[in-house]
């Protein structure tokens, strides 16, 4: 072919609503991350900034999922992300890493219109981050199926339910709830006691009780219906398949990272925290067909051994990162009703303690960060149409009314933590 058709094809090509004007190669940012991006012909000024979920190595730089990146790119967006420069609990590293991305980004291609900081579970959470900080470089925030309640909170709740289970199920088969050298032994040790208790009517009720505490909605599997709202048995099913996933969540690195144990249970009532849950009737009931009493289990939970916390370990977390739910561009949260690794509760405490604009929407459907193509494009184009208008547009039919338990644990950057 000659030199002027190959010309005329590679126009062609450009100028096609979604063909991608430049896939551009990894390149490395001063810090040591490393950052990628795409940007399609008909880009409309919108770049998606992607901030990844947890991992215990730093991975490819991805600039969005790879289920969703031709139609992001196909609605006109550019996309780019960086891979933070280190695995692990790395918001101390992803959030100049993402702010960096954002410098180089408009350096190579221009700088953009408008930029939306998005990113699923911590990268959630890193979003988040960046919405709360001044002079962060976006315009508004997509936090989805997001640890939107923080490392203080969350972790809190996790051990909660974590120390609930060791002490009326397991306490003598070696589970640590902090001080955790190795998470995937202790993980199974979990994961062994809790199929032998889920054999019987008293393990399954004393299952159902931990996993309220941690905040474990009680439905979570994404190839089954919901449970009737009176069907409590499976409910307690239901948390208890997502319970060592979202309970004992990788502590390893994050105590290494902090510095010592950052979560505690000094002071907590465990009887007026089940009576805040909102499902204390579910677990009653379960408890009263194992022909327990759960006014025992509670006190017992009460007269245990409390974990208690270093307070340069906390202060570590605030920082790495605990949200102060004060935004300081649009944020619109997302999750689906049947999270049970990042608990839907954990974006309803974030929603009231806000100051801000601030918008909190939920997918009926169940998993951890199971969001199909047509969610993700409602939402940032819900997102992208309240930045460009000023004004937010009709809630997307994607998503539905719902109000998920209580943050029973709400810790929040600025304020008292319960």
């Amino acid at each position: 072919m000659r030199t002027g058709a190959i010309a005329a094809v590679t126009m062609l090509a450009m100028t096609l609503p979604g063909a991608a004007r430049q896939e551009q190669p990894t390149q490395t940012l001063p810090g040591g991350a490393r950052w990628s991006a795409e940007v399609p012909a008909n880009w409309n000024g919108t770049l998606l900034l992607y901030s990844r979920g947890y991992s215990p190595s730093a991975g490819n730089p991805d600039p969005a999922p790879k289920q969703h990146r031709q139609a992001l790119l196909d609605a006109g967006y550019a996309i780019a992300g960086s891979d933070y420069g280190s695995g692990g609990w790395a918001l101390e590293q992803a959030v100049p890493a993402q702010r960096a991305t954002l410098a180089a980004f408009a350096a190579r291609h221009g700088k953009p219109k408008r930029v939306i900081a998005w990113g699923s579970s911590m990268g959630g959470l890193v979003s988040t981050a960046l919405a709360e900080a001044k002079g962060s470089g976006i315009d508004g925030a997509a936090p989805m199926c997001a640890s939107i309640g923080g490392s203080l909170g969350m972790m809190n709740m996790a051990l909660d339910g974590a120390y609930a289970f060791r002490t009326l199920i397991a306490p003598d088969a070696g589970i640590r709830v902090t001080g955790i050298d190795d998470d995937r032994v202790n993980g199974k040790r979990v994961a062994d006691a809790l199929a032998e208790a889920a054999k019987t009517p008293q393990g399954r009720a004393r299952i159902a009780l931990a996993g309220v505490l941690a905040g474990i909605p009680d439905w979570t599997s994404r190839d089954k219906p919901q449970p009737a709202a009176t069907d409590y048995t499976a409910q307690a099913s239901e948390i208890a398949k997502s319970f060592v996933m979202g309970v004992y969540l990788p502590r390893t690195d994050q105590e290494a990272r902090a510095g010592g144990a950052f979560s505690w249970n000094t002071g907590i009532d465990y009887r007026a925290q089940l009576a805040r849950s909102g499902r204390r009737a579910m677990v009653a009931a379960l408890y009263r067909g194992a022909g327990l009493k759960l006014d025992a289990d509670l006190a017992t939970l009460n007269a245990g051994q409390r974990i208690a916390a270093d307070p340069k370990a906390v202060a570590y977390m605030r920082a790495h990162y605990t949200p102060n739910a004060r935004p300081l561009v649009p944020l619109v949260a997302v999750q689906t009703i049947g999270d049970g690794l990042t608990a839907p509760a954990m974006q309803r405490g974030y929603a009231q303690a806000a100051r801000g604009d601030v918008k909190s929407l939920y997918v009926n459907a169940a998993g951890h960060c199971t969001f199909d193509t047509a969610t993700v494009l409602a939402t940032i184009r819900y997102l992208d149409t309240r930045i460009t208008t000023g004004k937010w547009p009709q809630t997307p039919a994607a998503f539905v009314s719902h109000q998920p338990a209580p943050m029973l644990r709400p810790c929040w950057r600025g304020g008292k933590c319960r």
